[in-house]
C-alpha cells in the first residue's frame, strides 16, 4: 500500500462502506462509554471476541464505573475475571482504576500521552481507547492488522523486525487520519479477523480489497505475514497437592509478582526434569508450607500450555497434616470449604486441577 494520499483515501472508503455493510453486532460497539471501551479492549487483548463477550456483561455489572472498580477489593476483581487468563490484565485495570480516581477525576484520560501512563496501556491499547472512545486519529496494530497491512503491500519482510514494525505503524497511521477513525480501526481488525484470516483467506469470496491488494496479484497472500518462527514451549513438571483439615482444604495465594500472579492454587511447586513427581511432594510441602505429609497418592496428571513453557501438573492426595502452616514462596493460605474453593480467583490449570480431583 503506497503512502499516497489518493491510495489511502481509497482504502478507507472501501474498508468503511464494508464495514457499514454488516459488522458484527458486538456489545462494546454499543456504547459510547469510554470506560466501558476500555474494559473490552484490555478484555480483548490476546482473547478471542466469543470468550470475551460473557466476561465483559459480567464485569460491567459488576463494576459499572471507574470508581467501583477502583474501590473494589482486589480479590473481587480476581473472581470477576477467573477463567479469562492473563490476569495481569485484571491486575492493571484495578490499578488503572485507582490511577483515574486519584489523578484524572474518575475519567479515562483521552490522549494518547496520558492513556500509556496507566497501568497495561501500549501503544495499541492507547490507539485503540483513543480512536473508538474519543475520535482521534490514532493508529492501531495487532496481529490481524499486521496481516492485512502485509498483505495488500506485499510486504514479505519478517514482521518482528522493529523497521518493519514501524512501518506497519505508518501505514495504519494514515489510514486513521480522516472521518471516523475509531470506526476505520475496528474495520480494519474486523477484516483481518473475518475476511482477510490467517488461513483460507476470502479473496475470491467477498473481499472488498482485492483490486487494491498486492498480494493477491503476487499470488502470495497465503505466505504473508512472514513471522519468525516459534520457539518450542520448555517442558516443565509439577506436583499440586490436596491436603484436607476436616471438611476444609489447604489453599494457597502466589505471589504478586510473576506467572498466575495473586492466584490461588494447591500447595506444590516445580520438580526436578526427568524425575518421579512422588518423591517430591513431601519434601516440597514442607518446605513451602512447613506441614508433613506422609504415601501421597497419586490422582492424576493435567497439562497446560503457556506462551513459553508447556506445564504437566501432577495431582496428589494425602491424609491431614497437623500443625501450623509457615508459608515459603507464598503470599497467604486459606482452610476452605470444596465449594468456597472453586470460588477462589484461580488459573486454568489450578482449575483443571480441581476437576481431576472432585
Amino acid at each position: 500500500m503506497p503512502s499516497n494520499r489518493a491510495r489511502s483515501q481509497r482504502l478507507r472508503e472501501t474498508l468503511l462502506a464494508w464495514y457499514d455493510a454488516g459488522h458484527r453486532n458486538l456489545p462494546w460497539r454499543k456504547s459510547r462509554d469510554p470506560y466501558a471501551i476500555w474494559i473490552s479492549e484490555t478484555m480483548l487483548q490476546q482473547t478471542r471476541v466469543e470468550t470475551v463477550i460473557p466476561y465483559y456483561e459480567r464485569f460491567l455489572q459488576r463494576f459499572p464505573d471507574i470508581e467501583t472498580l477502583a474501590t473494589a477489593d482486589r480479590e473481587d476483581v480476581f473472581e470477576r475475571w477467573a477463567g479469562l487468563g492473563y490476569y495481569s490484565r485484571a491486575r492493571n485495570l484495578h490499578r488503572s482504576a485507582k490511577m483515574m480516581l486519584e489523578d484524572f477525576g474518575a475519567a479515562v484520560p483521552d490522549t494518547i500521552e496520558q492513556l500509556r501512563m496507566l497501568p497495561g496501556v501500549g501503544r495499541y491499547t492507547a490507539g485503540a481507547v483513543a480512536s473508538i472512545a474519543f475520535d482521534k486519529p490514532e493508529a492501531v496494530v495487532d496481529g490481524n492488522v499486521v496481516r492485512v497491512l502485509t498483505r495488500l503491500l506485499d510486504l514479505r519482510c519478517d514482521v518482528s523486525r522493529k523497521d518493519v514494525q514501524e512501518r506497519l505503524w505508518d501505514e495504519a497511521g494514515a489510514l486513521a487520519k480522516g472521518t471516523r477513525p475509531g470506526d476505520l480501526n475496528q474495520a480494519l481488525m474486523e477484516f483481518g479477523a473475518t475476511v482477510c484470516s490467517p488461513r483460507s483467506p476470502g479473496c475470491e469470496s467477498g473481499c472488498p480489497m482485492k483490486r487494491l491488494c498486492r498480494g493477491l496479484r503476487a499470488g502470495n497472500v497465503e505466505a504473508l505475514p512472514n513471522k519468525p518462527k516459534k520457539k518450542k514451549p520448555r517442558a516443565v513438571d509439577a506436583v499440586a497437592v490436596w491436603l484436607p483439615r476436616g471438611n476444609k482444604v489447604l489453599a494457597v495465594q502466589r505471589p504478586d509478582k510473576g506467572l498466575l500472579a495473586n492466584l490461588w492454587e494447591l500447595p506444590g511447586g516445580e520438580i526436578p526434569p526427568n524425575s518421579e513427581p512422588k518423591d517430591h511432594v513431601e519434601r516440597l510441602i514442607a518446605e513451602r508450607t512447613g506441614l508433613e505429609v506422609s504415601s501421597p497418592i497419586h490422582a492424576g496428571t493435567v497439562e497446560h500450555i503457556f506462551t513459553h513453557l508447556k506445564l504437566s501438573l501432577h495431582v496428589f492426595r494425602c491424609g491431614e497434616a497437623p500443625g501450623r502452616v509457615k508459608l515459603r514462596n507464598y503470599q497467604a493460605h486459606k482452610w476452605v470449604s470444596k465449594e468456597k474453593l472453586d470460588d477462589l480467583p484461580q488459573a486454568t490449570l489450578a482449575r483443571k486441577s480441581l476437576e481431576l480431583l472432585l
